[in-house]
């Protein structure tokens, strides 16, 4: 969670909202990113979809079986169901998203019992720290405004 963290940061110093994500397999990171919708001008262009495609070529294909999803933020709708689709095998998140989160605040699409792949997920893992640099960004852009 600590390199998805200093990510997330990064998003932050470019004006995104402060989100990033790793893909780790065995302890061994395979790809990252992080938000840079604004930057990009993609609706796509979410922390949790560019590691996905910027560790595809190292996993070897689109099923990322026996990868973990590691993020700061709990995942919306689009990326929950990319990291089903994808055949991930966990989830880790840090702050829990009640207004959009698909991993259990609005929905859990990683866990429904309906589809035919399903991931384990761990929840509130340095939750305070990637929380605080969440707030701290909104409270900032509204400041500006």
């Amino acid at each position: 969670m600590g390199r998805a963290l200093e990510l997330a940061r990064r998003a932050r110093d470019l004006g995104e909202v402060p989100v990033g994500a790793v893909v780790v397999r065995e302890g061994e990171e395979l790809g990252s990113g992080f938000n840079h919708r604004e930057t990009s001008g993609s609706p796509l262009a979410h922390a949790e979809l560019e590691a996905i495609s910027n560790s595809r070529a190292r996993v070897g294909g689109w099923r990322f079986e026996g990868c973990e999803m590691v993020v700061t933020l709990e995942p919306c709708a689009m990326c929950a169901g990319a990291l089903v689709n994808a055949r991930f095998a966990g989830l880790i998140f840090g702050a829990a998203d009640p207004k959009a989160g698909f991993c259990g605040s609005l929905g859990d699409l990683v866990r429904d019992t309906r589809l035919n792949h399903r991931l384990t997920v761990r929840e509130g893992v340095l939750a305070r720290e990637c929380g605080a640099l969440l707030s701290e960004f909104f409270s900032d852009l509204r400041r500006r405004r």
